[in-house]
């Protein structure tokens, strides 16, 4: 029997928000609840149960409505793999020898002197499961029947595969650079995921978006936060969603939209811009905790 794409977008998102809840209160329970506890930017003690929370709901969800065996199993690899760089880092990354390194130019500058930070693990980590998922994308036959990937030569699929990985672990890495107030991480991978839901690929965003959704209100109420973990592997599953849909111009055009605002996060305050910015201002805002 075939599963309609409604159909697998609503199981989808049920999954991901039912899984989502249940591992967050899971990790809650758990004995390694008290290491994973934090202060905010507002010096308030909240916990990063959150981000493992999100990362394994969202992944089986996605996983639940992709539209084949590899796209399903291309979302576990980013989901997990990224939640789980991304977990190592907010552990060990806030010991004082890794306080030193900040920003990606710091990890390589580490690295050049025989230093592998928490940084430069999840960085390697989320590379290569953004690789492997666009691998396994382009084993997909949804995927691989895409007009713009018809009839293309061995040069061309390999180029498509590493265009897929910049956007999976791109992605990644800009869902974490706006992850900085309580739930703008989340609002943002809401507002990327919605489009992303019509079509035969829908399930794979479905996933996510149903996750956030139950995580939102904790992470708006500053109970809970992403850290990392979340953040990461929210954005690698939306990349995924992202690079499942589009041919080798599309991946290449969000990538260099992705590029270009990676690389101005380098230069600008994300928070300021918003901050300045009537409409986003208010968005970011809305539901926060004494906002």
């Amino acid at each position: 029997m075939t599963v309609r794409p409604g159909g697998a977008r609503a199981r989808a998102l049920g999954v991901g928000a039912l899984l989502a809840g249940a591992a967050l209160r899971g990790v809650l329970a758990g004995p390694w609840a008290p290491g994973l506890r934090r202060t905010n930017f507002r010096g308030r003690t909240v916990t990063l149960a959150a981000g493992p929370a999100l990362a394994a709901g969202a992944a089986l969800g996605a996983a639940t409505g992709a539209p084949s065996r590899p796209a399903g199993t291309a979302a576990l690899v980013a989901g997990l793999s990224c939640g789980a760089v991304g977990l190592y880092d907010d552990v060990v990354g806030g010991r004082p020898e890794q306080k030193t390194a900040k920003g990606f130019a710091g990890h390589l500058a580490a690295l050049r002197q025989g230093r592998v930070t928490s940084g430069v693990v999840k960085i390697a980590g989320v590379g290569a499961a953004g690789l492997a998922a666009a691998a396994l994308l382009a084993a997909d036959p949804t995927v691989r029947s895409h007009p713009g990937r018809r009839r293309a030569g061995r040069a061309a699929g390999m180029l498509d595969v590493l265009l897929g990985a910049g956007v999976v672990a791109g992605t990644a890495n800009l869902v974490n650079l706006l992850d900085l107030r309580p739930g703008r991480a989340l609002k943002s991978g809401l507002l990327l995921g919605a489009p992303l839901l019509p079509g035969p690929t829908g399930g794979l965003a479905a996933g996510p978006v149903g996750a956030a959704a139950a995580l939102l209100p904790g992470d708006l109420d500053e109970r809970v936060m992403l850290g990392d973990s979340g953040a990461n592997a929210l954005g690698a599953l939306l990349g995924v969603a992202l690079a499942a849909r589009t041919g080798p111009v599309g991946r290449a055009g969000a990538l260099a939209v992705i590029a270009a605002l990676t690389a101005a996060s380098e230069k600008v305050s994300f928070t300021q811009v918003i901050q300045n910015t009537p409409g986003l201002r208010e968005l970011d805002a809305l539901g926060r905790r004494h906002s």
